[in-house]
């Protein structure tokens, strides 16, 4: 009889081990599926509130913009404005959010030139960055717009912008923006190219999530933008070479024609 009730003891606290483990198996499912849960919640609202900036179209309604100065400007759909007037570069874009969510402007940077996504893979580091002064929202799935103006003379991009501008070269502008509370950030680079004799196309090239993943790979993108830089390169290397050749061939012609004509330039003489 001792024997058979240390067994029952036996078997009872195995018993009691077995279910504990079970509970813990089941709990420890459980806190999982519940923080995928909410993972897939959390991912759910941030795209609801993920905005991402475009150039707008060609038919969407033009944006008025005004200055502190009260000096007025108009972009037009799918265009942009430089202008250097009274000694200040102002500066504009007509813009589309094509997210979710509220885009809310937050600084900008700008340089000369055209910054394709083959020569510059990275944007401007956020300390060149100059801090919007005044709010710029723009509701998800609408137009609406950008402004920026460089008055000092001593700016360090004062001189080349005012160049750029009445030369009507290319301009580069990245924006730095959020969503409505000031998370998600992204920078969207855009292109101002003269169209004309006065207006300016508006075009965007590269987005950069700083906050989260984008939807591409950087290396990827860097991976086949050398590919493409490259062939570019070659193209322009040999479209060189060519041209060198031919003219090459007109001076060698040039010349051998200069020497038969030489003879009969003598004997005509004689």
């Amino acid at each position: 009889m001792l024997v058979l009730a240390t067994n029952w003891t036996t078997i009872s606290s195995l018993a009691t081990g077995v279910g504990t483990l079970v509970l813990a198996v089941a709990t420890f499912a459980s806190v999982r599926s519940a923080n995928r849960s909410a993972r897939v919640a959390e991912e759910a609202l941030l795209e609801q509130r993920q905005p991402v900036f475009s150039s707008s179209r060609f038919d969407d309604p033009p944006q008025k913009v005004m200055f502190v100065e009260q000096h007025w400007l108009r972009a037009e759909g799918g265009r942009g404005v430089a202008d250097y007037t009274n000694g200040n570069v102002y500066l504009a874009l007509s813009l589309r959010n094509v997210g979710a969510g509220i885009g809310v402007c937050q600084a900008w940077a700008v340089c000369t030139g055209l910054l394709s996504a083959a020569r510059a893979l990275q944007p401007r580091p956020e300390s060149a960055f100059r801090a919007q002064t005044r709010d710029l929202f723009i509701p998800p799935g609408d137009v609406g717009v950008w402004q920026g103006a460089v008055r000092e003379v001593d700016d360090p991009d004062y001189a080349s912008l005012v160049e750029a501008v009445q030369a009507r070269e290319p301009i580069s502008i990245e924006l730095l923006y959020s969503d409505q509370v000031g998370g998600q950030r992204t920078i969207t680079r855009f292109g101002l190219i003269p169209a004309g004799d006065d207006a300016w196309l508006a075009t965007s090239s590269r987005h950069w999530f700083l906050d989260r993943p984008g939807p591409r790979s950087d290396q990827e993108i860097q991976a086949r933008s050398e590919v493409i830089l490259r062939s570019v390169e070659a193209a322009a290397a040999e479209a060189d070479a060519e041209a060198a050749a031919a003219e090459a061939g007109q001076t060698d012609g040039a010349e051998a024609d200069g020497a038969r004509a030489a003879p009969a330039a003598q004997r005509a003489s004689e």
